[in-house]
């Protein structure tokens, strides 16, 4: 019995603990016509504080617990009110919704916890006899108001026709706005996309940038390192001519001793003095032999330990260098990356613009279907320009008033009244016309020439 599918909160609270002085109902008939809306006016006093869940609810005179309720409205909430005042309400019962027999009802206000806040005098859903009203009507009055009912019908079937045209235009509107709004909000998204893409991209240049500082700072260190390794090996080649060139002393002194010993043994027998002096000389020579091999040892080490350098500077140099093809690869992907990025941000660019060039043909259209649709006109249009516009048109073509067919302005007028006089139908008693769709009402006119 009610217009929604939602059940109120009820309760089997009993009548004794109920409190109906909180709310007041304000204006209840004694009797209300079946078939018709009816509105119930009521009063929210200080003492309760209205919910979300509250409703008012049509009750038979004689009903136990909220839940015998016949149909309800969900009560509204009072909005802007504050404090401790009386704060008036009203909901609209519909005509499907109510009671269709003439048993006595009333109203009940029901918290959403189930309990009845306030109720209503009894009231019927009858019709008034005759015994309860008498009118008197002259005969002249009676045709004044039949003619009256004739007209209100005929501009009731016009406005019901204009009516339908309106909201079918409507709904042309809406469904175009709806598809805009989708654009627009597609738009949108595209929009945030190539915001996230260029973010994505200006990070991506850094590191770019980042990974081409790191290759030149590793570029340089392989620079200084290359120079290292020429200046150890020059020193090298230096050591070694050095070293070479003792060796080749170390040899002269050694063939000298020998040279020397010889000629000691040679001159032995003659001379003994020369012999200690000899001796004594040979003793100098063995000693700086000794120092010259003590150098010669040195050098041997020190050309190990420069050999020993050169390795770690040459695993050193190969590490650097694997390093710097590794971050030359890197980098290559990172390029690689950011041409793919380059290019989906193109594309995607390139969508924006077509959306925005759809975008801009659906408002144009838009635009043209409401200037032509709109009853009363578009008041953001020019006037002026308008009124210049329709005077051209006027004298250049003839629109038919009835299916808005176009003609030529030079089309002889009993033509172009011919074809207006085709979407009429006259009737034959009074010579009035009326148009062939409204066939219903042409018929309706002729039955009253009958009627008379």
């Amino acid at each position: 019995m009610d217009e929604t599918s939602d059940e109120p909160p009820t309760s089997a609270v009993l009548l004794d603990n109920c409190h109906f002085s909180q709310v007041i109902f304000n204006n209840v008939e004694k009797s209300y016509v079946p078939g018709g809306d009816i509105t119930c006016y009521y009063t929210l006093t200080n003492n309760i504080a209205p919910r979300g869940k509250d409703w008012v609810g049509i009750f038979r005179v004689g009903w136990k617990t909220t839940r015998e309720y016949y149909t309800f409205m969900w009560a509204p909430l009072s909005s802007g009110v504050s404090g401790p005042t009386a704060v008036q309400q009203q909901i609209q019962f519909k005509a499907y919704y109510l009671p269709k027999d003439d048993e006595y009802y009333q109203f009940c206000y029901v918290d959403q916890d189930g309990v009845v806040r306030g109720a209503s005098i009894p009231f019927q859903f009858r019709v008034e006899t005759e015994d309860d009203i008498l009118v008197v009507t002259t005969q002249g009055e009676v045709e004044e108001i039949e003619l009256q009912n004739k007209n209100l019908l005929k501009e009731n079937e016009e406005l019901k026709e204009s009516c339908a045209s309106l909201q079918k235009q409507n709904m042309d509107l809406q469904e175009q706005l709806k598809k805009t709004q989708e654009l627009q909000i597609s738009f949108e998204s595209l929009k945030s996309n190539t915001k996230q893409v260029e973010q994505e991209l200006s990070s991506l240049k850094e590191e770019n940038k980042r990974l081409k500082e790191l290759s030149n700072c590793r570029e340089t260190e392989v620079h200084q390192l290359e120079k290292q390794i020429q200046k150890v090996t020059s020193e090298k080649e230096h050591l070694e001519t050095r070293l070479k060139t003792a060796l080749d002393h170390m040899d002269q002194l050694q063939s000298q001793v020998l040279n020397y010993e010889k000629e000691v043994a040679r001159l032995d027998h003659d001379k003994t003095e020369q012999l200690e002096s000899l001796k004594e000389e040979n003793h100098q020579l063995c000693l700086t032999v000794t120092e010259q091999r003590k150098h010669k040892e040195k050098l041997e080490r020190t050309l190990e330990n420069l050999k020993g350098s050169e390795a770690n500077l040459s695993h050193f140099l190969q590490n650097e260098q694997h390093q710097n093809r590794n971050l030359m690869k890197e980098l290559e992907e990172k390029q690689h990356l950011f041409q793919a990025l380059q290019a989906k941000n193109n594309e995607t660019d390139k969508a924006n613009q077509e959306l925005r060039k759809e975008n801009d043909d659906l408002l144009r259209r838009l635009s043209r279907n409401a200037v032509g649709g709109l009853v009363f006109g578009n008041p953001y249009c020019d006037s002026g320009a308008n009124q210049d516009a329709r005077a051209e048109d006027i004298d250049s073509i003839r629109k038919c008033p009835m299916c808005d067919d176009v003609f030529p302005g030079d089309i002889d007028t009993s033509d172009f009244e011919a074809h207006v006089q085709s979407h009429l139908l006259e009737c034959p008693l009074c010579n009035e016309t009326f148009e062939k769709t409204n066939l219903q009402v042409f018929d309706d006119h002729i039955y009253c020439h009958g009627l008379e």
